[in-house]
């Protein structure tokens, strides 16, 4: 066997790669019009945390550049999804957080393709979803350690 060359590994990536873009694009076709998976994404981080965060601070949650969270940021502050404020203490610093309507919006795209990933978990079978979740959240893991 070639050192360079795991089959194992191989077959996992690919695997991983092709169930994250089937898995995107059934959660694209179900969004609302307009919303971008990026916005979903920000949106529900936002609504599940419960807390203001800095742009920075998203952009590090997303493993995205800020000029990347700036641009995702402002089209969310122009659809009226979140707020930005600056922070009083620091005016350099900028304040995000959930709007009203972010939340509806956030809960609209929850309810258009829950329904979708719901049945496929259920076609696969509850038990064995649950199996996986431990190797993928370790999977996970290892790849934040990576830089």
């Amino acid at each position: 066997m070639n050192d360079t060359t795991d089959p194992l590994a191989a077959t996992l990536f690919a695997e991983v790669f092709t169930v994250d873009q089937l898995a995107r694009n059934v959660v694209s076709r179900a969004l609302p019009k307009g919303m971008e998976i990026s916005h979903f994404s920000v949106l529900n981080h936002l609504a599940h945390i419960g807390e203001e965060r800095t742009p920075a601070q998203l952009a590090a949650t997303f493993h995205v550049t800020r000029g990347a969270m700036t641009n995702t940021l402002s089209k969310l502050e122009w659809a009226g999804h979140i707020h930005i404020r600056p922070d009083w203490d620091d005016a350099r610093r900028k304040f995000v957080s959930i709007s009203p309507a972010g939340r509806q919006a956030r809960d609209a795209a929850l309810a258009a393709f829950m329904p979708v990933i719901a049945d496929v978990v259920r076609s696969i079978g509850t038990e064995r979803v649950r199996a996986a979740l431990p190797v993928l959240r370790e999977l996970r893991k290892q790849l934040e350690l990576d830089p």
